[in-house]
């Protein structure tokens, strides 16, 4: 108790610069993960749609999700510098394959009987991709979005060390000075961040399973 007393008085005498970092790592992992959607999401409808496609990009995937995360932040570097820019591009990286292979998993084990009853019914392919498919897909997506999600929040503490910022800067600090105390300003955000959005995810799922 009195290392958590002495994080929260850490906390509490540098306020503005525990508010940056904690808004810059939201950021970090709210842009990091909104492009892994825009970039996963269209092409797992492809890939589940496509043996070429399937082959190619979740091979490829696959084979990012062997690299640890730290050697993918440093490999941004002699492209991108110390910055936020390649922070985000490796945590994008990093959230790629759940999403990807949540949804082609999603798409490829849709029911063909149900896309055939949809097009009986005189629905055209957009419609039954957005009225039909999609919804059905979703709970499997969301999966995915979940597993990027709490790896992104926790990864994104590793930005620290190429200038990005985050709460990992606290993280950081507190393991030079060998400060249990600051290094918990840094971490204890971060699990509390993972925990609820985990949990958050698990809600969001069973709504959207419910009326299925």
């Amino acid at each position: 108790m009195e290392l958590l007393r002495e994080a929260l008085a850490y906390a509490q005498s540098r306020p503005d610069l525990f508010w940056e970092a904690f808004v810059r790592h939201i950021v970090l992992v709210l842009t990091a993960i909104s492009i892994a959607l825009v970039i996963c999401v269209p092409l797992g409808v492809w890939t589940a749609r496509s043996r070429f496609a399937s082959l190619t990009f979740i091979n490829l995937v696959n084979t990012l999700r062997v690299i640890p995360s730290i050697a993918v932040l440093f490999l941004m570097l002699p492209y991108f510098g110390l910055s936020f820019q390649s922070a985000a591009i490796a945590l994008t990286i990093l959230a790629m394959p759940p999403i990807l292979i949540n949804t082609d998993a999603a798409f490829r084990t849709l029911n063909p009987a149900i896309r055939e009853a949809a097009q009986g019914m005189g629905m055209d392919a957009l419609t039954i991709f957005r009225k039909v498919e999609l919804p059905l897909a979703l709970p499997i997506i969301l999966t995915g979005v979940r597993t990027a999600l709490v790896e992104v929040i926790a990864s994104a503490t590793l930005a620290a060390f190429i200038g990005a910022g985050g709460l990992g800067n606290f993280i950081v600090l507190g393991s030079q000075l060998r400060n249990e105390a600051i290094l918990l300003v840094g971490a204890i955000p971060v699990a509390i961040m993972a925990i609820l959005a985990e949990v958050g995810m698990s809600a969001l799922q069973r709504s959207v399973q419910a009326p299925l």
